[in-house]
């Protein structure tokens, strides 16, 4: 599991965690039955409190989009139903929006300006589909 903290956003470190694990299931990254690593372990690979890990994991259990098992560790949940699904990918396409605005801003760009810019990107077509990914 590849998870990359960004400790000077505004989102917090615990929904960060929620959303690239989201990603990673949402994309195929992560298989259902696979299993993660303790909270103790992220925490510390990480460095950072293990409580924050374990809100975390409590967020992503309540979704439904991972099961831990008291002696035996923490699962990915099999697939969600399409409807879930596509859910998980709309929540997972907010935030990635959610983290463009906030690096603009950071840069000093208004939220009119970011956008703008977006519309002017998705207009221009692209010479490689590579390009994209």
């Amino acid at each position: 599991m590849n998870i990359s903290l960004d400790l000077r956003s505004d989102i917090p470190i615990y929904l960060q965690i929620v959303e690239q694990v989201r990603q990673q299931v949402v994309n195929g990254g992560l298989k259902p039955g696979e299993q993660l690593p303790t909270v103790r372990g992220l925490a510390s690979n990480l460095r950072i409190n293990f409580n924050t890990v374990s809100r975390s994991y409590r967020l992503l259990d309540e979704a439904g989009i991972i099961s831990t098992q008291q002696g035996r560790g923490t699962y990915i949940l099999e697939m969600p139903h399409p409807e879930n699904a596509e859910r998980l990918r709309q929540e997972a396409l907010t935030a990635l929006a959610r983290r463009y605005l906030d690096q603009s801003r950071r840069l000093g760009f208004t939220f009119e300006q970011a956008v703008e810019h977006i519309n002017g990107q998705a207009s221009k077509p692209l010479s490689n589909p590579s390009e994209f990914y």
